[in-house]
């Protein structure tokens, strides 16, 4: 997924934004990054170990600070309901920053000092693929990944909980197509997630009757597309199907405004982009963006509509929402699916769980109901295509059920 950018203003510091945020609440801080998270001390020598990694700080603490909230939150409802197998949840977080070398040292730490049961986190995919192997195949231990991401990993035992480009690109670029238009622009960020997503956007445009015009690669933080946006209007593209990301989306998105390419009839379409992804830009030049995630505030779902109300209360005083992008929703999905497979299993044993998790399942949850397809390591859940107008989404289309992953 996207390596996006923080929000946290420069005169602030790090650890001042975290409390701010929530990330650190109720938190004891071991040092360089590392904290703990013990509800029930009294109990903690017989606690289940969690182990978080996720980006409290860096570019990507947008995204990390609303899963170290999440991951708090769901531990926390665990607790109260009595714990797994009789026992507490101890939760160990290590904040990643953004720098994958760090990462794997600190998911390390997790596996051999720690000695955690499990590993949940990771934002972008450079940074799953740089601390899986540390995790599943070095420290033999279960490791869900929360985010939604470009799809073809199938290690055994890791568990994808985020989704894939065939529950975000089948019916919403069919989608794209009649409410904008066939002809194709893929302007994108150089790295994984944008390379592996277009390649299958690709197939579903045509296949569909579309056809890509034009597909660009850039830094990050790339902020000059003039060259770019001439080629758009020249070529009479219909739809701009939006891979770049903090700090260079918000340029691209301004200066396709500023040609006219919304008022001319264009499409522009992100598949990252969630509420909190609406702080990035002026509402008036997205106007009409249009998205396809397992959540949205305006879905009004009864699980996601609760769980967000929930998070509000508890970290009402932060900046970062409950939503689908940032994997808020798939950490929650993580965690809680992992429970499910804990208590079928009556074990935390890695093999164990990993085939208890096979037919793990949800009766409900931020956008409805999820479950581990069998054999695939992946989930499926329910979709939904939402657009922009005025500042707010809108969802205008909900899937006719809950929607394989078709990984693995």
């Amino acid at each position: 997924m996207s390596k996006q950018d923080s929000k946290k203003p420069q005169s602030e510091s790090r650890r001042e934004f975290l409390h701010r945020s929530g990330a650190l609440a109720g938190m004891t801080a071991l040092g360089a990054g590392s904290f703990l998270y013990n509800p029930t001390e009294a109990r903690a020598a017989d606690a289940i170990k969690v182990g978080i990694a996720t980006d409290l700080t860096g570019p990507i603490s947008w995204g990390g600070v609303p899963n170290s909230n999440v991951a708090k939150m769901v531990i926390d409802d665990l607790n109260a309901a009595g714990g797994l197998l009789g026992r507490p949840l101890q939760m160990v977080l290590e904040d990643t920053a953004t720098n994958e070398q760090l990462a794997v040292t600190k998911v390390r730490k997790l596996v051999t000092q720690d000695k955690v049961d499990v590993v949940f986190g990771g934002i972008t995919s450079s940074m799953r693929n740089a601390i899986k192997d540390t995790i599943v195949n070095r420290g033999k231990t279960l490791y869900l990944y929360p985010q939604l991401y470009e799809g073809k990993e199938c290690t055994p035992f890791l568990y994808c909980t985020g989704p894939t480009p065939a529950q975000q690109c089948d019916t919403f670029i069919p989608w794209l197509i009649k409410n904008g238009g066939k002809k194709f622009y893929l302007p994108s960020a150089d790295y994984v997630w944008p390379h592996t997503l277009n390649a299958y956007a690709r197939k579903v445009i045509e296949k569909n009757g579309g056809e890509v015009v034009g597909e660009e690669y850039f830094p990050v933080d790339h902020n000059e597309y003039s060259a770019t946006v001439n080629k758009i209007m020249s070529l009479g593209v219909n739809n701009v199907f939006n891979t770049t990301i903090p700090p260079g989306v918000a340029a691209l998105f301004k200066q396709l405004y500023e040609a006219g390419f919304q008022k001319k009839g264009g499409r522009l379409s992100c598949v990252f982009y969630d509420e909190n992804a609406l702080s990035i830009t002026p509402a008036h030049e997205i106007e009409g963006l249009a998205t396809c995630l397992d959540f949205f505030h305006d879905a009004k779902d009864p699980g996601g509509t609760k769980i967000r109300a929930q998070y509000d209360k508890l970290y009402s005083a932060g900046k970062t929402q409950f939503t689908a992008g940032t994997a808020a929703t798939g950490m929650w999905r993580a965690i809680n699916l992992w429970a499910v497979a804990v208590k079928d299993a009556k074990s935390v044993k890695r093999e164990e769980v990993a085939k208890a998790l096979e037919n793990a399942k949800l009766a409900d949850g931020p956008g409805g109901p999820s479950e581990i397809v069998p054999g695939k390591r992946h989930t499926k859940m329910n979709m939904y295509i939402a657009v922009v107008k005025s500042g707010k989404y809108e969802v205008v289309e909900k899937s006719n059920g809950l929607v394989d992953p078709r990984e693995c």
